[in-house]
């Protein structure tokens, strides 16, 4: 640690978020472990960030001058070291009334709507972390902890939050947000490195990338769901538009999942026979539905 100063101010201001934390009424450890599955989360998608500089530079010292001889080991027992001062400063902000008066203000304040790629809260966000061009990647990712807690916020400001302890909680974190843990993907590793390309494990044979976009498509699709909870007040026909346009974006984000993971099992070495037979479909239409869109961006 002492080649990262970042990451000894960051311990040290992590106790003033602490002191935070207990002002509003919030267990610091809740805060830590939601600021820490959002950072996480960007971490695993962050090998796709041309512009990420800063994490590569922190990993590189953590192992000592170079990871790149042994990167896949170095990236899962260097992580935590590696992101947490993001980690300090995103629950921070997720601390800060001001950033959740954000929020609300890109759900659109009353008048619910989508909320924004280009949103204040998110581009705000990116410039709290260091990093300007984070804002429209992290309000993209529908599926992970960082939109659910804006879920959260926005629900609670409409009064349409579910039973105490769940949805209407902004510190509630979900189960599939959970960071894996360290011991976890060495396990995994240890695995993967004995069996490569076997096709027993999903994760040897489906790419990090295209397990992102599965999960972020499932995720998308439940949160559009919650945030329509909270819309059936007012004139009919208004109701209804927004509710049958988010019911069928959803229904279309289902099933771009549903054609990624066929894809990704028919790939992967599973005979199409077995997953046309999960599908309820027969493989021929399975095998002509999949070579016409299964390869195409779902948006």
């Amino acid at each position: 640690m002492r080649r990262l100063p970042e990451v000894v101010a960051a311990q040290r201001r992590w106790a003033g978020v602490v002191r935070r934390a207990v002002r509003a009424g919030a267990e610091p450890d809740r805060v830590f472990a939601l600021a820490q599955a959002v950072v996480t989360r960007w971490w695993e998608q962050a090998l796709h960030w041309e512009r990420e500089k800063v994490w590569p530079r922190r990993l590189h010292q953590v192992a000592g001058g170079d990871a790149g001889g042994d990167l896949e080991r170095w990236r899962i027992v260097g992580r935590d070291a590696v992101v947490f001062p993001e980690v300090v400063a995103v629950a921070d902000a997720l601390l800060d009334p001001g950033m959740a008066e954000l929020v609300w203000v890109d759900s659109g304040a009353g008048q619910p709507r989508v909320l924004p790629v280009d949103g204040l809260f998110c581009r705000r966000l990116g410039e709290q972390v260091g990093r300007e061009w984070l804002g429209p990647l992290a309000a993209a990712d529908h599926g992970g902890p960082l939109i659910a807690w804006m879920g959260s916020v926005i629900r609670l400001r409409r009064g349409a939050g579910g039973p105490p302890g769940y949805d209407n909680d902004p510190w509630w974190l979900r189960r599939e947000h959970q960071p894996v843990t360290m011991a976890g993907q060495l396990r995994v590793l240890g695995k993967e490195k004995k069996a490569p390309g076997s096709g027993t494990m999903w994760r040897t044979v489906v790419p990090a990338e295209q397990r992102m976009r599965i999960g972020s498509l499932i995720g998308s699709a439940k949160e559009q769901l919650l945030q329509l909870r909270g819309v059936q007040s007012g004139p009919t026909a208004e109701v209804a538009r927004q509710l049958l346009q988010g019911l069928g974006h959803s229904a279309g984000l289902v099933e771009a999942a549903w054609k990624r993971t066929a894809v990704a099992a028919v790939n992967g070495g599973v005979p199409l026979e077995e997953v046309a037979r999960w599908t309820d479909m027969s493989p021929g239409t399975l095998r002509s539905m999949l070579t016409a869109g299964g390869q195409e961006d779902d948006g």
